[in-house]
């Protein structure tokens, strides 16, 4: 007589964030997947006429705007996996330390290399693209350098390239440049200062430190924009469900990724895949739960002995890669690319009723990736030299270490 087993749940005290894991395969490969969703999306969105101005739609048009729809999707995606990476990060930190309540006291405490990391991981990437989005805009004529207003609130200004580097777009400033797709680095600002502050709030043993934590998130959940703090709680789920490991069959597997597909679809074509508010939350909650969930489930070692699985997590560790760089870069190239197609052949759209159109839309697509990947070779991938410069400069030497060498003169 057979048995079912029914799926079982276990608390991890530390999450498994390396390559070894199916989940940690199944992130790399979602999280450069969104990436060039993003970048499909709004370039279709930058060349083609949207869908509802079109009066007869060709089939195969319907079929790429239906392709290139899930942009919104594929940001909550970029949430859940932040948290899951960062928050869950951290918490293994925090676990490593003498412990949780000592580490927000502990003068070895994570927090200092924490908003290294979140800093260098941050202006590695966009210090550049600002850069190249303000190069784009004097080559397009979206700027004049000889202007004398760079204190002013205007696109190019300094004021909003700095406002850009800390999270004030869509905050207290404009995207840089117009560069749209910066609206969401401010989420992930915001979420960066506000996840240490509730573990202080919750772990710390100084009751000072607990109310000034408590505050400083009051104050910013009511100063930042709602849209904002409401999505912090899926970035927080992303952070819990790094700690869950859930150990079940292939069959269980399967029903929760469907789940999540269908649900994603739905929501695609019903529901609200515009701004982030209450009702697109509601949505994006609906299938961000069996999406982790699944992960969740996937949270054991993974075998690449053979080809074609080794294929797939080579595909997913160089999409990632350079997905952070695709996803900031993308616009300023879109706007590059439209410009010379304006100059050159005197049109920067494309049609929908010409077959041809298409491939000038895949060649568009592959100069994007093109471009993402030299600038990730430029900059993005000296991540963790920067990162291990500015740890030096600014981290203290450890005490041991120190006397250590003065008992031995």
């Amino acid at each position: 007589m057979s048995t079912t087993h029914l799926p079982s749940i276990h608390w991890q005290r530390q999450s498994q964030l390396d390559n070894t894991t199916g989940c940690s395969v199944l992130i790399s490969l979602m999280r450069g997947l969104a990436a060039l969703q993003v970048a499909a999306a709004h370039l279709r969105a930058e060349i083609f006429p949207g869908l509802h101005e079109i009066v007869h739609p060709p089939i195969y048009y319907q079929a790429l705007a239906f392709a290139t729809g899930f942009a919104h999707q594929a940001v909550v995606i970029f949430f859940l996996i932040s948290g899951w990476l960062v928050g869950g990060s951290l918490l293994n930190k925090l676990g490593r330390a003498a412990g949780p309540a000592d580490a927000a006291e502990d003068d070895t405490s994570p927090w200092l290399p924490y908003a290294i990391d979140r800093l260098t991981r941050l202006w590695t990437v966009l210090i550049p693209a600002l850069c190249l989005m303000l190069l784009v805009g004097i080559l397009t004529n979206g700027v004049d350098p000889s202007r004398a207003d760079v204190a002013t609130a205007n696109d190019y200004s300094a004021t909003t390239f700095l406002g850009n580097l800390v999270g004030l777009q869509t905050v207290v400033v404009e995207n840089f440049g117009g560069n749209y797709a910066l609206w969401s680095l401010a989420n992930e600002t915001w979420y960066y200062i506000q996840f240490p502050l509730l573990l202080i709030m919750f772990l710390s043993r100084s009751r000072v430190r607990q109310v000034g934590a408590a505050a400083l998130l009051l104050v910013l959940g009511t100063s930042l924009p709602f849209s904002i703090t409401l999505y912090f709680t899926l970035w927080l789920l992303g952070a819990a469900f790094s700690r869950i490991r859930i150990d079940c069959g292939n069959g269980a597997r399967l029903a929760t990724i469907t789940v999540a597909a269908a649900c994603s679809i739905y929501f695609r074509l019903r529901g609200s895949n515009d701004d982030l508010n209450l009702t697109s939350f509601a949505q994006d909650l609906v299938y961000s739960l069996p999406l982790l969930v699944f992960l969740a489930s996937m949270q054991t070692p993974l075998a690449t002995t053979s080809s074609w699985m080794h294929g797939i997590t080579r595909v997913a560790h160089t999409l990632s890669e350079f997905s952070f760089t695709l996803y900031v870069t993308h616009i300023p190239i879109i706007k590059l690319l439209r410009h010379a197609g304006l100059q050159t052949f005197g049109r920067d759209r494309l049609v929908p009723h010409a077959p041809l159109d298409y491939a000038v839309y895949a060649g568009m697509l592959a100069i994007l990736l093109a471009a993402a990947w030299l600038s990730y070779r430029l900059f993005e991938s000296h991540t963790f030299r920067v990162r291990r410069a500015v740890k030096n400069a600014l981290q203290p030497r450890p005490r041991r270490a120190s006397m250590a060498s003065s008992s031995m003169k």
